[in-house]
């Protein structure tokens, strides 16, 4: 099952990932290099385990969704420092 998982995490990734390469063939605005392609998968990637993680190992409903919650703030935090220096 976790197989299972890993791959289903990888492909929405990938798909994921597809958006700022197809906006570059349209738009200057939008100018990755292969660096923050492979930091933006190792942030998604690394959310989505923890994700999983958590939802397979706590069993109260409402703690999932606060330490899911935390994990995704954590991302978008973290994100945005990459991005434009927020902090």
């Amino acid at each position: 099952m976790a197989s299972k998982n890993i791959k289903l995490h990888l492909f929405i990734i990938g798909l994921t990932l597809l958006t700022p390469l197809i906006a570059m063939q349209f738009t200057k605005e939008v100018n990755w290099n292969i660096l923050d392609f492979i930091v933006a998968g190792i942030l998604l990637l690394g959310t989505g385990l923890a994700c999983n993680f958590v939802i397979q190992k706590v069993k109260n409903t409402k703690f999932r969704i606060a330490i899911c919650l935390a994990i995704l703030v954590l991302l978008f935090l973290i994100w945005a420092e990459l991005a434009v220096g927020v902090f």
